[in-house]
């Protein structure tokens, strides 16, 4: 059963929202991916949104550009957490995106990442889960030492070769 649900408006969406499925994929937690758009398919997202309890998901991933109602549409629907990742768009950047998602009424908080923030929303995801897993925990914890071991390869390789040489 898929704990994590992603969905976005469009395929468009894809090259972002893979970086989500990616990270639950490195960390062993299941996950189901749609494209549902809530406004040109309202009776479809509807389904989705009022189902995703029932399909056992206990967080939500929702990409959305421009009006971006796909996160904040889900969480006044599903009651557990929803995580809202503003797409960059070609007219103002992805602004609009952030906006829509972070401007959500009282009692309907979506968490927001950064515009384009696939990866960290499959980590935050992970961590949501992680209160309640300890091997998720573990998982977790050792990837951030494995940011920190490829940081430090790094700064290794400069300062054997030179910036000049990297």
């Amino acid at each position: 059963m898929a704990k994590v649900g992603i969905v976005m408006g469009s395929d468009s969406d894809m090259p972002v929202m893979s970086k989500a499925a990616d990270i639950l994929e490195e960390l062993g937690i299941s996950y189901e991916m749609r494209i549902i758009s809530a406004h040109r398919e309202p009776d479809e997202f509807f389904e989705y949104a009022n189902t995703a309890e029932e399909k056992g998901f206990k967080v939500i991933i929702a990409g959305a550009g421009m009006a971006a109602h796909l996160p904040g549409m889900c969480a006044a629907i599903f009651p557990m957490p929803v995580i809202g990742i503003p797409m960059h768009t070609t007219s103002l950047g992805g602004r609009d995106s952030l906006y829509s998602i972070v401007q959500m009424p009282t009692g309907i908080p979506v968490a927001t990442v950064a515009i384009n923030g696939g990866a960290n929303a499959g980590i935050l995801a992970a961590k949501i889960l992680a209160t309640s897993d300890p091997e998720l925990l573990k998982k977790l914890k050792d990837y951030k030492a494995s940011l920190k071991d490829s940081v430090v390869k790094k700064d290794e390789k400069l300062q054997e070769v030179g910036y000049k040489n990297y």
